[in-house]
């Protein structure tokens, strides 16, 4: 009897050990997520700018899935798109085995909150990440921490003599898996290029999202933006006979490369 309740009370620490071994590798991958959102940002503006971020878990890891999120742009009502543009997100899978809340569980936990497709302001991050639980899914069942790259919008307007001009300025990080030889756990972040598209006399902006990973079950029921579409209009005034609107598009590629070491 009492080598039975050893046995017992043995096997009922190693699961409490495991199950706390797994909260604490998902709570640390929380951060770890947000981390890499940032150093995204940082990246996506400096050609050439290299970034590691390193972490430790015994069950989960961090994966890229590509071309998940396409932005569209039209402009002044216009049926064909002025800009296009995919980029990839960067999830921690820790399998739903090990670690659990509850199916279609979403926590947003970075930025505070969302009201938009688009995230305004200069001190405004250009990725959101949050927590879901979602099963089943055709790449297995998971309860992930996802940074998904969004758009940062700036607004700003200079004057010259009797003319004036507003701007709107999209910030997007497109993101890319570049390689994954799975040699350490470490995600390298690298700034390749920086393109710009403008366009003056601008009325009215549509931002549409869509996404191309839909029927593998990553679409708005996973990633919980607030809608898929937002239409921003004009100033007052603008544009006008002195006073112009011009949008600037600005995207910076990062690839991403999981393990590596070098």
């Amino acid at each position: 009897m009492v080598i039975a309740l050893v046995t017992v009370a043995m096997v009922f620490a190693n699961n409490f050990l495991s199950a706390r071994m797994a909260e604490s590798d998902f709570n640390a991958a929380k951060q770890t997520m947000q981390t890499i959102g940032l150093q995204i940002d940082d990246v996506a503006w400096k050609i050439g700018q290299r970034e590691t971020i390193r972490y430790s878990s015994k069950y989960g890891a961090i994966n890229v899935l590509n071309n998940t999120l396409t932005y569209k742009i039209y402009l002044n009502n216009s049926s064909q798109p002025f800009f296009q543009g995919n980029t990839s997100v960067i999830y921690f899978n820790m399998p739903n085995s090990q670690y659990t809340i509850s199916n279609n569980w979403y926590q947003l936990f970075w930025p505070s909150q969302i009201s938009a497709l688009t995230l305004k302001g200069s001190s405004a991050p250009t990725s959101k990440v949050f927590g879901i639980e979602k099963i089943p899914m055709s790449d297995g069942n998971f309860i992930r921490v996802v940074t998904a790259p969004m758009f940062r919008v700036i607004n700003s307007t200079i004057v010259t003599g009797s003319n004036s001009t507003f701007y709107f300025k999209f910030y997007l990080p497109q993101v890319s898996l570049k390689s994954a030889p799975r040699l350490s756990q470490s995600v390298t972040l690298t700034g390749n290029s920086i393109l710009v598209k403008t366009q003056n006399k601008v009325t009215s902006i549509k931002i549409v999202l869509s996404f191309p990973q839909a029927v593998n079950g990553f679409d708005n029921t996973f990633f919980n933006f607030p809608s898929v579409q937002e239409i921003i209009n004009t100033p007052p005034g603008y544009p006008s006979a002195n006073k112009d609107c011009v949008i600037e598009i600005y995207t910076g590629a990062v690839s991403t490369e999981l393990g590596a070491t070098a």
